[in-house]
């Protein structure tokens, strides 16, 4: 599939989610309840009542996870541009940052809706985006009661019906589902320059909710699409890009 594949019709993406609030006690009583009951879930304690302290402490950590419980702050995008002429590619990388999640998923969804709203042209690409920042896209519109454009409503469909959702976790897989390998492990394997050079997911939260950085929350957004390009141009056996290929467009 890969070796007729334009990488021109992707668009690269990846999410930074962080917890709904900023932290446990600002939550009313039923999500406290209901944060009880997943932290159980999450720690793997089915049958034993959890202190309170130890609930409220996952809460942060890893309430982001869930489109129930967390928010997304951050939608990073990547669009590879071929060069009429030479035929040379470049990346443009563009981020969609705000405290507002309803206005950034509305920017988005108009950047789908324009530009990457045909199935059977158009291609999503990210790592874990089949388990993680599709599904949870989809979650966070469909609870601010947006309309899902077409190439994102896939709720039900059948595997051959999202064929244009790519993974670049499900790729390496090769079949296998007990699996998983991480973006930063396959971009050393590869020797592509790392993107965990200045923060990791487990810093978000802290990032958004302490120091209300969301620049620096979305150039580490950008820099894991950009990890997932270069991976996908190794697995179709493609040059790296260079510096001066790599835009980064405010």
């Amino acid at each position: 599939m890969l070796e007729h594949l334009d990488i021109a019709n992707i668009l690269f993406l990846d999410i930074e989610t962080v917890s709904g609030q900023a932290d446990y006690d600002q939550l009313d009583d039923s999500f406290k309840k209901l944060w009880a009951l997943k932290s159980k879930q999450v720690l793997r304690q089915y049958d034993e009542e959890l202190e309170e302290d130890t609930v409220k402490n996952l809460y942060p950590e890893k309430a982001g996870i869930f489109a129930e419980f967390g928010k997304i702050v951050c939608i990073s995008v990547g669009i590879v541009v071929r060069d009429p002429g030479t035929r040379a590619l470049s990346v443009r990388l563009k981020s969609f940052a705000s405290e507002d999640e309803k206005d950034l998923l509305t920017d988005f969804s108009r950047l789908v809706e324009n530009y990457y709203n045909n199935p059977a042209k158009h291609f999503f690409c990210g790592h874990n985006l089949r388990e993680f920042d599709i599904p949870y896209i989809c979650r966070r519109m469909v609870i601010h009661q947006m309309k899902l454009p077409l190439s994102l409503d896939i709720g039900g469909k059948k595997p051959w019906e999202t064929k244009h959702l790519l993974d670049t976790l499900e790729m390496w897989k090769f079949g296998d589902y007990k699996h998983y390998t991480s973006l930063n492990l396959l971009t050393h394997l590869f020797g592509i320059p790392s993107p965990k050079d200045d923060i990791d997911g487990s810093n978000v939260g802290q990032v958004f909710w302490e120091e209300k950085d969301l620049d620096r929350i979305a150039l580490y957004c950008e820099k894991d699409v950009l990890a997932v390009v270069q991976l996908l141009l190794k697995y179709m056996r493609q040059p790296l890009l260079e510096e001066e290929q790599i835009i980064h467009v405010q």
